[in-house]
């Protein structure tokens, strides 16, 4: 079957895409392998294998409310297994490298009467290639990247009174981020969120600070009168925290009464899930939110971490029981220096963690170093990098197991039925 082979060859990887709110509005999702040629066959291939990848992993569900946005390529447009893919879940964005005919004209309103979000991508201004689709599509991309700062205003100036949206391709920092935003494009699709200025020795406001002494405090073996105490020091946290208790529950299990003791709550929600809670927490804008669904760099932390925790739980040797809860703070972790603005070594100074989690966030070392830097690559779309480090792995990890427990880890974020 074509998906099982493509998911045994290539990688699946996401970047995300994220709203002028700076909230994530979906996934362009791709399937690379370091061999993949670009010849028009084989861009058919990808295009096949990658619809039948995101309906056979349970895309849609992974993804809740998020769409994906698919590349098609003219020759799929055409095929009927496209209309397998869920007009509600999906975003059709049309690589076209010629002026299109009558047929994909006509197959783009079709698609369009049933529902199908078109996107154009790479757009170079209205030309023949452009000017037919420009009443169908909802979204044009342009790539920000390698286009310079002039050509950049005057693309997006000339789509001002269209109603579609803008989408901002390539935007990798927050100057180039900003310079879109001024221009009116309305989604931004990279990793932007995730390149923080590092300086050493910048000072935590005084919300981190109370969340890295609680942090401390859950970690370590204290009688919860201690924990209690230094929540009540900080009276949001302790509304958010029975908050959250009184929407999940007791271990899913929807709860007989409200629950209003600070004690009650702690030891309701366990020091485990407080600890990850806590965490999350830390790496949120303001640390004023604790959904990781709606920060780009909260849905890393949280991906990376039940990932780490999903690859060691595959270690057929049995061995990966203790790991698994160390797995999911590297992860978490790994991503600080981005939310904080402080090198690693500054964070953990200040952070209890095990020597296995420090050795694999200062040098990569050790089994959580391995699976930390191959989802560091995962992370960037680097097929080749990720070829390497699975080389240098456990033979149990592979593309098809990085593949799936994506997808996985995808339908735990959003709380469709994740393991």
């Amino acid at each position: 079957m074509i998906t099982e082979q493509s998911l045994q060859k290539a990688f699946l990887f996401r970047q995300p895409i994220v709203s002028r709110q700076q909230e994530l509005a979906g996934y362009q999702l791709l399937l690379r392998s370091a061999e993949a040629g670009g010849d028009e066959r084989q861009q058919n291939l990808t295009t096949a294998a990658l619809c039948a990848a995101y309906l056979e992993l349970g895309m849609q569900s992974a993804l809740g409310n998020n769409c994906a946005y698919l590349g098609i390529t003219p020759d799929f447009l055409q095929q009927e297994a496209l209309e397998l893919l869920p007009a509600a879940g999906v975003v059709l964005e049309l690589l076209l490298d010629r002026p299109p005919d009558k047929t994909v004209q006509i197959r783009c309103r079709c698609l369009r009467d049933r529902g199908y979000v078109l996107a154009l991508g790479d757009y170079r201004g209205i030309d023949d290639r452009s000017r037919p689709l420009l009443p169908m599509v909802d979204v044009i991309k342009i790539d920000a990247r390698t286009t310079d700062q002039r050509t950049l205003a005057n693309l997006a100036g000339s789509l001002r009174n269209l109603p579609i949206k803008l989408l901002a391709q390539g935007v990798d920092s927050r100057e180039l981020l900003e310079r879109c935003r001024n221009l009116g494009f309305a989604l931004f699709q990279g990793r932007h969120f995730a390149q923080a200025e590092i300086v050493s020795g910048r000072r935590l406001s005084a919300s981190q600070a109370a969340l890295i002494r609680l942090i401390n405090l859950v970690g370590r073996d204290v009688d919860v009168a201690l924990i209690e105490d230094a929540f009540k020091h900080e009276p949001a946290l302790t509304l958010n925290l029975l908050r959250v208790v009184n929407s999940v529950g007791h271990r899913g299990n929807r709860l007989s009464q409200p629950v209003t003791s600070l004690r009650h709550a702690i030891n309701l929600f366990g020091r485990r899930h407080l600890q990850r809670w806590l965490s999350l927490l830390l790496l949120a804008p303001g640390s004023a939110s604790s959904d990781p669904t709606q920060s780009p760099l909260l849905q890393v932390a949280a991906l990376r971490g039940r990932m780490m925790e999903l690859l060691i739980a595959v270690d057929p040797s049995g061995e990966s029981g203790r790991l698994a809860d160390l797995a999911f703070m590297t992860g978490i972790l790994s991503m600080m220096p981005a939310a904080l603005g402080l090198p690693i070594d500054e964070i953990l100074g200040q952070i209890a963690v095990e020597d296995e989690v420090r050795a694999a966030l200062c040098h990569h070392a050790g089994v959580l170093g391995g699976i930390l830097a191959l989802l560091e690559r995962f992370d960037n779309d680097d097929a080749s990098g990720c070829d390497e480090l699975l080389g240098q792995l456990p033979g149990h990890l592979d593309r098809q197991t990085l593949n799936t427990c994506l997808s996985v880890a995808l339908r735990w974020l959003n709380g469709n039925g994740g393991q």
